[in-house]
C-alpha cells in the first residue's frame, strides 16, 4: 500500500510488507505483480506490467508513485548517489548498523517494522521524519528493504522508498 508523502512537491513515499523466501528479487517481483493488479488490473491503461514499463515517457516523467517505480535489486548497502543515474530505480538493503539503530536488533519483526512505519508516517516535522526509519531514504526513485523475522527465521521484507518529482 502507498502510505504517505514526504512533504516534497509531487514525491510520494510508499512502504510494504511482503513475504520473503530467501530471494529478494523474487519477493520484489511478486509484490510488483500484486501492486500492478491493484493499480492497473483493469487493463484500460496498461495491458501488463511489461506494457507499463514499455511506456518510457510515463515511467520517466510521472511514474506510478509505488513499488512499480523500482526496477532492480542491488546488493550494496551503500546509499545511492544523487548524481548516480545508475542508482535510480534501485532497491537495496538497509545497512545492518542502521537496522540496529532503528530496531535495536539485527533481527526485527514485522510488528517492529509496522510500528516504525506508522511513526514515520505520523512524523509532524521534517526533522522528525529525517530521524525516522523512512528518513533513511534520501533519494527519490529508490528504496530500501529490511529482512524481517518470525521466531528467528526470515519470513518477510519491509520495503520503503520514494518516487515522483
Amino acid at each position: 500500500m502507498i502510505s504517505g508523502e514526504d512533504g516534497s512537491m509531487g514525491a510520494s513515499g510508499w512502504d510494504y510488507v511482503t513475504r520473503y523466501d530467501g530471494d529478494v528479487a523474487a519477493a520484489l517481483g511478486t509484490l510488483q505483480a500484486k501492486v500492478f493488479q491493484e493499480e492497473y488490473g483493469d487493463g484500460s491503461r496498461f495491458p501488463s506490467l511489461k506494457g507499463l514499463y514499455a511506456d518510457e515517457e510515463f515511467m520517466g516523467t510521472e511514474g506510478t508513485h509505488t513499488i512499480l517505480d523500482i526496477d532492480r535489486v542491488v546488493a550494496t548497502d551503500d546509499p545511492p548517489t544523487r548524481s548516480g543515474v545508475a542508482d535510480h530505480g534501485t532497491l537495496r538493503p538497509l545497512a545492518l548498523n542502521r537496522v540496529a539503530h532503528h530496531f535495536g536488533t539485527d533481527r526485527p519483526t514485522v510488528g517492529q517494522y509496522e510500528e516504525l512505519a506508522a511513526a514515520a508516517n505520523e512524523a509532524e516535522s521534517h526533522e522528525e521524519h529525517e530521524r525516522s526509519l523512512f528518513g533513511e531514504c534520501q533519494m527519490r526513485w529508490t528504496g530500501y528493504y529490511v529482512v524481517l523475522y518470525s521466531d528467528g527465521v526470515p519470513t518477510h521484507l519491509g520495503i520503503f522508498g520514494f518516487s515522483g518529482d
